[in-house]
């Protein structure tokens, strides 16, 4: 079966409330046909389009995961992207600023981590953590910014920027799927407990994600806004259930092959020379074939009369 990831998309305009947002699958599909049928069919429709994609070196897919802690995101990355080509993935997390990336605009780090052509970059966190966190935690007054710069609409101000950036990306050949994976308060509880029990996964816990958890509601609402002001016709946002860890893969995965067919990338024709230097040691191949079939055969032959 397969599933309309429409759904989950958001058009431009819409004015986004999480709380109306599902954040458990949603739609009636077998668990075990998905994990074992239809993820691993996807997982190689899109291993065969990014070959193309990486031959042709024309267009580079970004793709910009956003969530709350413990949302799935490093999962996402291993299950869907872990099993294509490396040559042809790069995955780029953004931690806090160094004092490097404070000394410069806030997009500087941002545009240094972007694929290259024939690439599919793939952002956990991104320069949306500078129009949601930065805006949570007051932190634009530790910038470097000028102070007559930070206004009352710095925000609105920024998703024009963002918007503007993104748009500027999309008509250059670098199209973007934004996923923002909706997790259910309840659901990151139970994972967060998961990482504090489960040996095998103590390090991933870091107090900072409970210190986050406190402000739950804030960010709600944050991302909701910023959702709403950046899903554009040209980089829309879609909007992920994520409770389900096994559902969100397979709809991620779903965003990735539609993209990479709309691309439609193809590997490169070769010039008239090369074709035809090509057919030359086509036939030179063949009739070297020929010559040691016809050795081998004699060997053979001569072994037979020996006995």
């Amino acid at each position: 079966m397969d599933v309309d990831v429409n759904k989950y998309l958001v058009k431009e305009g819409t004015k986004v409330d999480l709380s109306t947002y599902t954040t458990a699958c949603d739609v009636d599909i077998d668990k075990n046909k998905v994990k074992h049928e239809f993820m691993p069919q996807t997982i190689d429709e899109i291993n065969t389009w990014q070959e193309k994609l990486y031959a042709a070196g024309q267009y580079g897919l970004l793709i910009v995961l956003q969530a709350m802690d413990a949302a799935g995101k490093d999962g996402t990355i291993k299950h869907v992207f872990g099993p294509l080509n490396p040559a042809g993935v790069h995955v780029h997390s953004f931690k806090q600023p160094s004092v490097e990336e404070k000394d410069h605009d806030y997009m500087w780090r941002i545009n240094k981590a972007l694929p290259s052509r024939g690439e599919i970059g793939i952002f956990n966190r991104s320069h949306y953590e500078d129009v949601v966190v930065t805006n949570i935690h007051n932190l634009i007054k530790n910038a470097g910014m000028p102070e007559k710069l930070i206004k009352k609409n710095i925000w609105e101000q920024r998703y024009r920027q963002i918007r503007d950036w993104e748009r500027y990306l999309v008509e250059n050949g670098f199209p973007i799927i934004k996923i923002f994976l909706h997790v259910s308060k309840n659901e990151q509880k139970k994972r967060l407990i998961d990482r504090i029990v489960t040996k095998q996964k103590n390090w991933k816990f870091a107090m900072s994600d409970i210190h986050e958890r406190k402000y739950w509601d804030r960010y709600q609402k944050v991302y909701g806004e910023v959702i709403s002001a950046t899903s554009t016709k040209q980089a829309p946002w879609y909007i992920v259930p994520a409770d389900d860890k096994w559902y969100t893969r397979y709809v991620v995965s779903l965003l990735v092959l539609r993209e990479l067919q709309k691309i439609r990338p193809a590997f490169p024709k070769l010039s008239a020379d090369v074709e035809s230097q090509l057919n030359q040691f086509r036939q030179l191949l063949k009739s070297v074939d020929l010559n040691d079939l016809k050795n081998f055969k004699s060997a053979i032959d001569k072994r037979e009369n020996s006995h």
